[in-house]
């Protein structure tokens, strides 16, 4: 029987070439977001200078990763609504009747996520509550019974360092503000719960801390020059998702637990950027 992992945020970035590596290792996908096409647009959500949306969308994923030939579910799901994000979960047991590992790694990302405090309201930060505490919350309670009921799973929750440290700057001036280092903090104590209390029933689960990537969302944020900059401190999309199927995947993945990972360093330690350049240069 193939394993199945549900990846959230999947549209573009880390999502997407999370769902790509899952697929061509041989799972069966379910995967999320709020745009299921190109060019749909949303209120509270990034965009390009210009105003137009971020390229990328749930069709286009599921394009790429159907090329491995397993199955693909795309589901449409919106953070800020706990009945979306329920039913979703839902969708995905019902479907598939099993699922084997779930990735929170979708987040809310609207203009506001770091005002600087005196610019901040509460209306944001309602909003960062419920897109980084309720929604990993309440889909990881929503097909946490399946994953008992078949004798494990894994949960891996993607974090920043916004969330355990203070920023080297203000806010507005390249520093992180209050609503994301909030919101992060909060992914951050997930999966931790999860190992203490149903690491005995078969359940692992994963903090990991993807640091600077080369996304869509990272250069509509700080632009080329920003990234250019960045680019020696910076890893793309498919290191993180390469971590986060060796964690799914390897039999000492466990001893990793109850910890924050940081994706690039991990990557050298275990030889997981090593086979990622060879894997890269053999596909191009």
């Amino acid at each position: 029987m193939r394993q199945v992992a549900f990846i959230t945020g999947a549209s573009r970035g880390i999502g997407r070439e999370t769902a790509i590596a899952f697929a061509r290792a041989g799972f069966d996908i379910a995967i999320s977001a709020r745009t299921l096409e190109e060019g749909e647009v949303y209120e509270h959500a990034i965009r390009q200078a210009d105003g137009t949306p971020l390229a990328g969308s749930l069709a286009a994923t599921a394009e790429a990763a159907r090329a491995f030939g397993g199955e693909v579910l795309s589901l449409r799901m919106d953070l800020l609504d706990s009945a979306s994000v329920r039913q979703a979960g839902r969708q995905v047991v019902d479907h598939f009747g099993r699922l084997d590992v779930l990735i929170n790694n979708a987040i809310y990302q609207g203009s506001d996520l770091n005002l600087p405090f005196m610019e901040l309201t509460a209306d944001t930060l309602e909003r960062v509550a419920q897109g980084y505490l309720l929604a990993p919350f309440v889909l990881t309670r929503e097909v946490m019974p399946t994953m008992l009921e078949q004798g494990g799973g894994t949960v891996i929750n993607i974090t920043s360092g916004a969330g355990e440290s203070d920023p080297p700057v203000p806010a507005g001036k390249g520093g992180w503000g209050y609503a994301y280092g909030a919101g992060k903090a909060a992914v951050s104590r997930l999966s931790g719960i999860l190992t203490k209390e149903l690491g005995e029933q078969g359940i692992r689960a994963f903090t990991l801390n993807p640091g600077v990537v080369t996304t869509e969302t990272l250069k509509a944020t700080i632009g080329e020059a920003g990234v250019i900059a960045l680019r020696n401190g910076s890893a793309p999309p498919e290191l993180p998702a390469a971590v986060m199927l060796w964690l799914a995947t390897a039999p000492g993945a466990a001893d990793y637990q109850c910890r924050t990972l940081h994706a690039q360093p991990f990557a050298k330690e275990q030889g997981i950027a090593s086979a990622l350049s060879v894997e890269q240069s053999m596909s191009s």
